[in-house]
């Protein structure tokens, strides 16, 4: 029994590139990325003890595997399912793994009407806005070193309802409702996105909002439920496409409150701004993004006025050069700037121990490939 189901394994592995052109034939795939990094990183500037010149492999991806389907079951309708999870190449260290189905996992019905699906999904507002990332979210380089608030509004929520609109002439909606299980006597926690995107030809452009209930992140800290806290997010982005050349364009903008911490009627925003450009010469790619983030933060309880705003502005260069369609070879340069209460960091595998004024920077040259 075993050594059959090992054969079937290994025949649906070898047949993955192949399936997704052949839904009819086999509804069921296997896909998946590997991805790993081999890094230099450091942080200096400001008062504190500078973090020294350390190299790392990473796999930043991360590297994960998916399986999906779908089955016709009349009347116009298909059922779908997904399992993603992910796995690093780099080391099998206890607490380094993810449990399976910790990726985008979900079941759910699609029709003339759109999509509908139960289960654990990235957000509306996070599908949307990656787009305008030129190293797609997966690097030391990607968006959340100060895009979406750091990576709070770069959710994969649990227990999460979606609707998709259909493609109506290049315009598409989405809304997301992650459920209020942690409700308790005193916190009441859930969050709802929306996105709505325009893709034609070489335009692509949305906004998308985002309102997390109940639920307050301080500049540093962890998410944590908190009676009356809310945060929204709002953004709005697009990128054209000039023959060899993308340009990409983002704002965004957040306003948090938090009666626990402070005064009540004290609330904070954030706001944030990213530039990509990419230019294409064969099988070689040149990468460069800017960040810009500003964010003022709430002062301890009773403690006034505010402190200082926290500034940072991120430049990160990449080079690609793909082999193909499937395995491409990477590199990146990222320099952070962190003013005085600033603490922006690397947005994959971040320095442990940064402190504010410090200035990260790193450099990092690898392989992904997709299956």
């Amino acid at each position: 029994m075993n050594k059959k189901l090992i054969a079937l394994a290994v025949a649906g592995a070898s047949l993955a590139p192949v399936v997704a052109s052949a839904q009819t034939a086999n509804p069921v795939t296997l896909y998946g990325r590997a991805m790993v990094m081999f890094e230099s990183v450091k942080a200096d500037g400001g008062s504190a003890t500078p973090l020294p010149s350390r190299n790392r492999v990473s796999d930043v991806g991360p590297s994960f595997i998916g399986v999906r389907g779908t089955e016709d079951v009349g009347g116009g309708l298909k059922a779908f399912f997904q399992a993603e999870f992910g796995f690093r190449l780099d080391d099998n260290v206890a607490g380094n793994q993810t449990p399976f189905s910790g990726r985008n996992s979900g079941v759910g019905l699609q029709g003339a009407f759109g999509s509908v699906l139960l289960g654990r999904w990235d957000t509306p507002w996070k599908v949307a806005t990656i787009q305008i990332d030129p190293y797609g979210d997966t690097s030391m380089g990607g968006l959340t070193t100060g895009i979406n608030d750091r990576g709070n509004f770069d959710r994969r929520e649990t227990n999460v309802v979606q609707y998709w609109t259909p493609n109506l002439s290049g315009f598409q909606g989405r809304a997301s409702y992650a459920a209020n299980e942690g409700r308790t006597a005193l916190v009441n926690p859930s969050s709802t996105s929306f996105s709505g995107t325009y893709t034609q030809g070489p335009f692509y452009a949305g906004i998308a909002w985002e309102r997390h209930k109940d639920q307050y992140k301080p500049y540093t800290g962890a998410v944590a439920a908190a009676a009356g806290a809310s945060e929204r997010g709002q953004a709005i982005f697009g990128s054209v496409k000039l023959g060899d050349f993308k340009l990409g364009a983002m704002a965004q903008k957040f306003k948090k409150e938090n009666p626990a911490n402070g005064i009540a009627s004290r609330s904070t925003e954030a706001r944030a701004q990213m530039f990509s450009a990419t230019y294409t010469a064969g099988k070689n790619v040149f990468i460069y993004s800017y960040i810009n983030n500003k964010d003022s933060t709430f002062a301890t309880a009773g403690v006034a006025p505010l402190p200082a705003e926290a500034v940072c502005k991120v430049n990160t260069l990449g080079y690609n050069y793909e082999f193909s369609r499937r395995t491409t070879f990477l590199a990146q340069y990222v320099q952070i700037k962190n003013n005085v209460t600033a603490l922006c960091n690397l947005a994959s595998n971040g320095l442990a121990g940064l402190s504010a004024d410090q200035d990260p920077r790193g450099f990092a040259v690898g392989f992904k490939h997709l299956f």
